[in-house]
């Protein structure tokens, strides 16, 4: 039996020819679109290192270059001295200078940025870090830490020290209670929850497929 190719099959199997239409060659999601020939830079400040688990299991999920935010002058290890001088710390406006220093980090167009909630506010540290280097035109994606009593202005002084900057929807998790003696938490079925949960954020902002 002859087999007969309606012209119009013909038609369509030449488009798919000249644009390349292959599964291998076309993006499968927005994921790949907006991941593709970008520079992620995970940049967080962590006491008790939840918010470094954190920043961990996101770069296990799309990678990245990892940065702990330390200061020139490190805080006090005991819990209320800490307390009474990021208080004054956010009374005065004062940004503690950093120790550490990205080089070339106007090469990164993707940056998280991981910090606890300090006093319901942003910590002084990644103020500085915000003030300190000029990130415009980057995508902005915060992710926090908490005792259990939310992100409070953290996320919204994001927006306002990186004006010109995209800022993505952010992540935020209870972590330990240092003030009452509960430290570092994620582990366990605690780590497995928190990895879920940042898969599904990562999807949510397109970042996972």
């Amino acid at each position: 039996m002859k087999t007969i190719i309606h012209p119009g099959m013909v038609i369509a199997i030449v488009i798919c020819m000249l644009s390349n239409c292959t599964k291998a060659q076309v993006p499968s999601s927005a994921t790949e679109k907006r991941l593709e020939g970008k520079d992620i830079l995970i940049v967080y400040l962590s006491r008790t290192n939840n918010t470094k688990a954190i920043a961990e299991l996101i770069q296990k999920e799309i990678g990245g270059k990892l940065v702990s935010l330390e200061l020139q002058k490190p805080y006090p290890e005991n819990y209320q001295a800490i307390v009474d001088q990021v208080a004054k710390e956010n009374a005065d406006g004062y940004l503690p200078p950093l120790k550490t220093k990205i080089d070339s980090i106007e090469k990164f167009d993707v940056i998280f940025l991981g910090f606890p909630t300090w006093a319901m506010q942003l910590p002084p540290p990644m103020r500085s870090f915000l003030r300190q280097h000029d990130l415009k035109g980057k995508t902005l994606i915060p992710f926090n830490t908490n005792a259990g009593y939310g992100i409070g202005s953290t996320f919204q002084t994001v927006k306002e020290l990186a004006p010109s900057s995209t800022i993505l929807e952010g992540f935020s998790i209870q972590g330990g209670k240092e003030r009452d003696g509960v430290y570092f938490v994620m582990q366990g079925e605690k780590e497995k929850k928190a990895k879920e949960e940042i898969i599904k954020w990562l999807e949510k902002i397109k970042f996972k497929n």
